[in-house]
């Protein structure tokens, strides 16, 4: 069976507040984007990890695709399997690419071994492997809040067919979440900013005025490069641009 879990975006993020446990809630719109995506053959057989495409810093046991199958075999009792991994979607980027393959592998599974397992159940196993892994398990528009893990569906308007989402990253550059968390200005936590889920039903061309991420003030002062990209991304006629997550990837909604 092979699948290709596609990245996502965010439009907008808001950290709202630190959390008692260390974590902090956002509000944040996850949107899908398919043309960036990895590819995810599982069969089954003896258990190994196969890891292609982008080079990744971690050991293949260590894959969150590896992750989603131990929790269903100490769950469910799945046999082994054989999965490759083929790296399209760049990691630490923002993009949600090693939290999509984790969905995907459950999905997969689930379908595979007839598990039976409903959305709810998925998103409840997904929550575990990752913050935005329930995400990519129904894989559509979502207002996200919490850690980015409690998720409702949104009305969107497919506007697919008069733009595209152009996803770049400056070369060499990356962001740790730590980093990221680390730079917050602490005077944003509470601070009363538009509905994401309103704001998005403005016409593109407003949306620059209106959705931010809040994490470009904290990345942008020492990543001049993405703050740069994001520029020039308005100077080649994008509608709307902004890093997404924490970075480093920059988005540009263009005409098509």
């Amino acid at each position: 069976m092979t699948t290709y879990p596609n990245c996502k975006i965010n439009l907008g993020l808001h950290v709202v507040g630190r959390r008692p446990d260390g974590y902090h809630n956002l509000e944040t719109l996850f949107l899908p984007v398919h043309d960036l995506h990895d590819e995810l053959e599982i069969t089954e057989g003896p258990l190994t990890m196969q890891q292609d495409g982008i080079a990744l810093d971690s050991a293949p046991e260590d894959n969150l695709c590896m992750k989603a199958w131990r929790l269903l075999h100490d769950g469910y009792g799945i046999p082994t399997v054989s999965i490759r991994l083929k790296k399209g979607i760049p990691f630490g980027a923002g993009l949600g690419g090693g939290s999509s393959d984790a969905a995907f592998t459950l999905r997969m599974l689930n379908e595979l071994f007839s598990l039976g397992l409903g959305v709810a159940d998925m998103e409840q196993c997904a929550a575990r492997l990752g913050a935005d892994c329930a995400f990519f398990v129904q894989n559509r528009p979502a207002y996200a809040t919490g850690i980015g893990d409690q998720l409702k569906p949104i009305e969107w308007k497919d506007e697919s067919g008069k733009w595209k989402v152009v996803i770049e990253i400056p070369a060499g550059e990356h962001v740790s979440t730590k980093e990221a968390y680390g730079g917050l200005h602490r005077d944003l936590f509470g601070t009363p900013r538009p509905d994401l889920r309103e704001a998005v039903k403005r016409p593109v061309e407003e949306w620059r005025q209106l959705i931010v991420n809040d994490f470009e003030a904290s990345v942008f002062p020492s990543h001049p490069a993405i703050a740069a990209l994001k520029e020039d991304m308005y100077r080649r006629g994008a509608l709307y641009a902004s890093m997404t997550g924490s970075g480093a990837a920059v988005f540009g909604i263009f005409p098509k």
